[in-house]
C-alpha cells in the first residue's frame, strides 16, 4: 500500500514523480560537518523529502559563522550548531526521521555508527583533514557510498565547480592534499568529491594558532559553502531518487 504524499511535496512530485519521492522518503543518510556546507547541504535534502538523516557537529555557532552558516545568526551565537538544524528540519518536515549528535565522534563510535544505521549515503562536510580521512576510510570499509566537499575557501567563482571522483580532482590543494593521503591508505577511487577548480589567492590564507586539526584557513564569501552544500546534496538527491542526468 503507497504511503500518501504530503501536501508540501506537490511540486516537487510534479517534477519527478511519486516513485522518486518514496525513494527519498526512504532514504537514510548520515550528513557529518554543519558548517557553512553541511548546514546547506542538509537544507536541501530535507527539503527534498529525505525520510532519514542523522547529523553530527559538536561546534556552537560563532559570530565568525554568520557569513556563511544557516544557522548562524546573533540569536544563535553560543549554541549547538545541530540542536539548531534539529529544529528547522523538524520545522520543515515534521514527519522526519532525526537523529542528532551535539559532539565530534570518535573513530570508534564513528565506525559503530556506520555498521549499525545501514545508511545509504554518507555526506562529508568535514573542513578538517585528519577526521574527513577517517571518516571516507570507514565508509570505504563498510561500503557505504559517500560524497566528500573539499574546499570552500578562497573560492568566489561558482563556474569553476565540479563533481567528479578524488582521482580526478585538479586545483585544489585541499583535495590534493586528500587525495594524496588517501592514496598511502590505498584508497585512489570511490570517493565522489565536489571541488572548484579556482587558484585560491595567497592573500586569503590566514595561519592558525596551531589548534587540533587546523594549521590554517582561507577567506570565505556567503555564497560558495552553499554552492558547494547545495550540488552535493543534488548529486545525492539524484542518485537516490533514479533521476536522469
Amino acid at each position: 500500500m503507497e504511503t500518501s504524499i504530503p501536501a508540501w511535496l506537490e511540486r516537487t512530485e510534479l517534477l519527478i514523480g511519486p516513485e522518486a519521492i518514496q525513494r527519498l522518503s526512504g532514504s537514510n543518510i548520515l550528513l557529518v560537518g554543519l558548517g557553512g556546507v553541511g548546514s546547506y547541504a542538509g537544507e536541501f535534502l530535507v527539503r527534498a523529502g529525505i525520510g532519514h538523516i542523522t547529523i553530527i557537529d559538536g561546534d556552537v555557532v560563532d559570530p565568525t559563522n554568520k557569513n556563511r552558516q544557516l544557522q548562524a545568526l546573533d540569536s544563535t551565537k553560543g549554541q549547538s550548531k545541530a540542536a539548531l538544524l534539529k529544529q528547522r528540519f523538524l520545522d520543515i518536515n515534521p514527519d522526519l526521521q532525526i537523529r542528532t549528535f551535539e559532539q565530534f565522534l570518535n573513530p570508534g563510535d564513528m565506525e559503530q555508527l556506520l555498521a549499525e544505521r545501514n545508511f545509504d549515503f554518507v555526506l562529508d562536510c568535514i573542513d578538517s583533514i585528519s577526521p574527513k580521512l577517517s571518516l571516507i576510510r570507514q565508509a570505504r570499509a563498510a561500503r557505504i557510498k559517500i560524497i566528500s566537499s573539499m574546499g570552500a575557501g578562497g573560492k568566489t567563482d561558482p563556474t569553476k565547480m565540479k563533481i567528479a571522483d578524488i582521482s580526478k580532482t585538479k586545483e585544489c590543494k585541499f583535495a590534493q592534499t586528500v587525495r594524496k593521503r588517501l592514496k598511502k591508505e590505498g584508497i585512489r577511487t570511490g570517493v565522489i568529491a565536489v571541488f572548484s577548480e579556482e587558484i585560491q589567492p595567497k592573500s586569503a590564507l590566514q595561519l592558525t594558532d596551531g589548534t587540533k586539526y587546523k594549521k590554517s584557513y582561507y577567506g570565505t564569501i556567503s555564497y560558495m559553502p552553499a554552492l558547494f552544500g547545495l550540488m552535493m546534496a543534488s548529486e545525492v538527491i539524484r542518485r537516490l531518487a533514479q533521476i536522469k542526468k
